[in-house]
């Protein structure tokens, strides 16, 4: 199937009488007829449900329909997008070792790899997106165990070259790790292009309507963790009664043991109703990401042709500096827009209070327009160093473009233009 009919089909087929629409499982707790029968689902949790920390049937079917839009062997719903990203490192890294990020990633996840990992014994290598291969290379320790990067980063727009990663990653036997979220797997496919491992903030573009905070691990299966770097996949588990996850589990090694293993230590998995939500969004999923990058675009054309405006950032007009990146790796550019207004920070601050239609709130990828700062919001944490390398300077604006109709949203800009 096509995406479109993945995004209504794919994860769950109802059988003669059963709900046309997937159904809230609401409850925490699934019934066995014998305690040998449980017994055994503790022995490998893949057998069946028992509690609704490690798997609940509703939200195991928004996990069916999301790998298979993605490509992938599984995937493992979060309580949120940061939860996501934690379990993503968390499941191949512990402490004395090492991961590389680019540093043009989302703010929060910045705090999470320098600060937070750091106290776990963690340590981030940053590293530029438009790295050369050498750079990368050099970049390596005997220690890393992972290369993190985001296929459209926010807010900065970079677009990452996601074979050029792989390949360098791979040639270090360590998994290339992709945040997703804008793209979405409908405009943009990273393991058709070396990636190994997809995270994402289903808060975003997937839910749509900004109704549940969420999140998603999705495994490809394609990485190899027989290669020396990875004992916990081939040695025994004795939290688990000595299984080794790729002897029994094989390609699904990886997603299967986030699940049994930080899944059940960690317990932060979303509820039946928040997977019930995220389900009905990611059914529009394909259509609406056409129309939010049909709106961007004539946004950003709009912006671009702006006296008032000194810079635009989006990969979908051909003045872009990661234009043909976008071309290769993006069906299309997602619908966020960075831009600068000339007069700085109280130019931008001025804008964004103008505006009558847009909302000021801290999310992005709603159904509605909406827009942010990023240096004194999700950003705010980051040194003014830290904020150069992330592609930010104050007076920048994040404008998420939403799905009203394109010339409301432009006359709403134009009015808060005139008072900057």
């Amino acid at each position: 199937m096509k995406d479109e009919s993945k995004c209504l089909h794919s994860g769950y087929t109802p059988k003669n009488t059963e709900p046309r629409v997937v159904p809230i499982v609401q409850s925490t707790t699934f019934v066995y007829d014998s305690t040998e029968e449980l017994g055994k689902i503790f022995d490998d949790p893949t057998r069946g449900l028992i509690y609704s920390r490690f798997a609940n049937t509703t939200v195991m079917a928004v996990e069916a329909k999301i790998a298979e839009l993605e490509g992938g062997v599984g995937a493992m719903c979060t309580s949120s997008g940061q939860a996501a990203t934690l379990i993503s490192i968390l499941n191949i890294c512990k402490a004395g070792e090492s991961i590389i990020s680019v540093s043009q990633i989302y703010g929060g996840t910045i705090n999470l790899f320098s600060y937070t990992f750091k106290k776990l014994g963690i340590e981030c290598i940053f590293v530029d997106n438009d790295a050369s291969e050498d750079e990368l290379h050099a970049a390596f320790k005997p220690n890393t165990k992972a290369v993190f990067g985001e296929s459209l980063a926010n807010p900065a727009l970079t677009v990452m070259d996601i074979e050029k990663f792989a390949r360098v990653a791979h040639a270090h036997s360590v998994p290339l790790i992709i945040d997703n979220t804008l793209p979405t797997p409908t405009l943009c496919k990273p393991f058709e292009y070396g990636a190994d491992i997809i995270v994402h903030s289903t808060s975003k573009y997937m839910d749509g309507h900004a109704l549940q905070v969420g999140g998603v691990i999705v495994d490809s299966g394609n990485f190899d963790w027989t290669c020396g770097n990875f004992p916990e996949f081939t040695e025994p588990d004795m939290s688990y009664h000595g299984i080794s996850y790729v002897e029994v589990y094989g390609k699904a090694a990886y997603i299967i043991k986030a699940r049994m293993q930080l899944m059940r230590d960690f317990g932060c998995y979303p509820s039946a109703h928040s997977g019930f939500l995220l389900n009905l969004g990611l059914e529009t999923l394909a259509v609406r990401m056409d129309r939010y990058c049909e709106n961007a675009l004539e946004v950003a054309k709009y912006l671009v042709a702006s006296a008032k405006v000194e810079k635009v950032c989006y990969p979908g007009l051909e003045s872009d500096k990661y234009y043909e990146l976008a071309q290769k790796y993006l069906k299309g550019a997602s619908a966020i827009i960075s831009f600068t207004i000339k007069g700085g920070k109280a130019a931008a601050t001025r804008f964004m209070d103008s505006l009558k239609m847009a909302s000021n709130v801290t999310h992005l990828a709603d159904i509605r327009t909406c827009v942010l700062h990023p240096a004194s919001t999700t950003h705010r944490q980051l040194s003014d160093e830290q904020l150069v390398a992330a592609g930010i300077n104050p007076g920048m604006v994040r404008l998420s473009v939403g799905l009203e109709h394109v010339d409301d949203i432009i006359e709403d800009i134009g009015q808060a233009l005139d008072n900057a």
